[in-house]
């Protein structure tokens, strides 16, 4: 996040849970995402990314101040997430076997 504004206090914390999420083909999985800001939450956006196996993360999905954007090839109907007072969770459906990979929100 960038701040110009003398408001920014470098505050913001975002906490994922470790480990991993066993699942199968076709299944439903939520991955949590919590956060804490001085900012308001009408003024953040959080990012979700992947990141593949010996690759780096890629973004792909946006909620927030400046609207909601997921890129082309992770549809809207298949990936979802929600802000939720502190959480904005990342919601994959109907799972598939490319869909195996480190996720990480970013604020």
């Amino acid at each position: 996040m960038l701040c110009s504004s003398p408001e920014c206090k470098g505050e913001d914390k975002v906490m994922q849970p470790s480990g991993d999420v066993i699942a199968a083909e076709g299944d439903t999985v939520t991955l949590d995402c919590t956060f804490e800001s001085s900012a308001a939450k009408t003024q953040l956006n959080f990012f979700w990314y992947k990141q593949e196996v010996n690759g780096f993360p890629k973004y792909f999905l946006k909620r927030g101040a400046y609207g909601d954007d997921n890129i082309p090839e992770f549809q809207k109907d298949r990936f979802d997430a929600q802000i939720n007072n502190n959480k904005v969770p990342l919601k994959i459906q109907k799972l598939q076997l490319s869909d195996s990979a480190v996720y990480y929100c970013a604020l």
